[in-house]
């Protein structure tokens, strides 16, 4: 009897002990599953912030874009300028009043002797025009993913979009400028069957929302706090 109870405690021991591991276990995987997802809508962010820098880059007037149709379809077909710079000017050069771009404008007209007389032989600037994608994405990036929230859709639902603003505001000190904003709140990525998604977002907007912070992840700032689209995690 003895011997059979001494067998069913350490069954007992071995089964809490299996219990305690996977416990741990679960916790450092879903742990490892929430940073992943981190990860995921930050790299996406900045796959916008760098759409967007582009365009408003290319599009002045416009300031940054506001629909998510509108900013795909100029991804697909932006080409970004490239200078291919050759030569140097050196100090003398520069002390007779020479500039980069008063020497490719020399250099341009042709004329041989001035080239000559400003020393500008070898002297190169000339722009070329590559497509944004293979500029600024990795191969194999797909535009029309810009738009959607990673893993939005892990609990079987449709991909949710990331909420967008661009505007123009007036500074302090009077200037008007072009702003944008753009993210995912954390019920939006912290999805999935296990109640330990919905309650880990949750405990995260309380966090945010007591510190007066934005609950998610979110690039730029769509006010007089404008930050030049840095990542509030940055």
């Amino acid at each position: 009897m003895k011997k059979l109870i001494n067998v069913v405690l350490g069954i007992a021991a071995l089964c809490m002990l299996f219990i305690c591991y996977r416990s741990i276990a679960d916790q450092q995987e879903f742990d490892a599953a929430v940073k992943q997802r981190e990860i995921d809508v930050k790299k996406r962010l900045i796959e916008i912030r760098n759409a967007q820098n582009a365009y408003k880059e290319q599009n002045p007037n416009i300031g940054f874009c506001a629909d998510w149709d509108t900013l795909i379809a100029w991804v697909k077909e932006a080409k970004l300028p490239i200078v291919i710079k050759q030569g140097v000017l050196t100090e003398a050069q520069m002390e007779k009043g020479l500039t980069d771009s008063k020497a490719a404008a020399i250099v341009a007209r042709g004329d041989a002797a001035e080239i000559a007389a400003n020393g500008l032989q070898g002297f190169r600037r000339d722009t070329t025009w590559v497509s944004l994608i293979d500029s600024l994405y990795p191969e194999g990036f797909n535009p029309e993913e810009l738009r959607y929230i990673p893993n939005s859709d892990a609990n079987g639902g449709e991909k949710k979009q990331f909420d967008l603003i661009a505007i123009w505001i007036k500074t302090k000190s009077d200037a008007i400028i072009p702003v944008m904003e753009c993210g995912a709140e954390f019920e939006t990525f912290m999805v999935g069957e296990s109640k330990l998604w919905s309650r880990e977002a949750q405990n995260r907007r309380e966090l945010a929302e007591g510190m007066g912070n934005y609950p998610g992840l979110k690039i730029g700032e769509a006010g007089l706090n404008w930050n030049n689209n840095a990542g509030n995690w940055e």
